[in-house]
């Protein structure tokens, strides 16, 4: 009897082991939670033009991501009211890290069309995904 209640104690542990996310998961859907965030909170109407990636091949992720954390910084709050909401976020998703590839990439943030903040940051949550 003692053996089958720590088997079906080792089975339940070892099943929520493997169920857990891992905390880069984690992360990164608190990124794209906090993108989301910033598309209801940004200055959209006589806001700067962002270069904006879209569809980067595998070897130019990291620019790609490069290119959002620079244009993240240049992103402006609609309202003085939000500023420290807007702040926070803007604060969570700067600290997105992503690992360079090594590869040569033949693109850079300016060869991508600009676009505005809103559509800036849905390519940015898309890239996310």
């Amino acid at each position: 009897m003692e053996r089958m209640i720590i088997f079906c104690m080792f089975f339940f542990c070892s099943t929520m082991v493997l169920t857990a996310a891992s905390p880069r998961t984690l992360k990164y859907r608190q990124i794209h939670q906090k993108i989301e965030q910033l598309e209801t909170m940004v200055k959209d109407m006589d806001a700067e033009l962002l270069h904006t990636p879209e569809n980067p091949v595998e070897g130019c992720l990291y620019t790609a991501v490069t290119c959002f954390k620079k244009g993240i910084q240049k992103l402006q709050p609609v309202s003085s009211q939000e500023n420290v909401k807007f702040t926070k976020a803007i604060r969570i998703v700067s600290k997105l890290t992503y690992k360079d590839s090594g590869k040569q990439c033949e693109s850079t943030c300016e060869s991508y069309e600009k676009k505005t903040p809103k559509e800036f940051l849905k390519g940015f949550a898309n890239l996310m995904q």
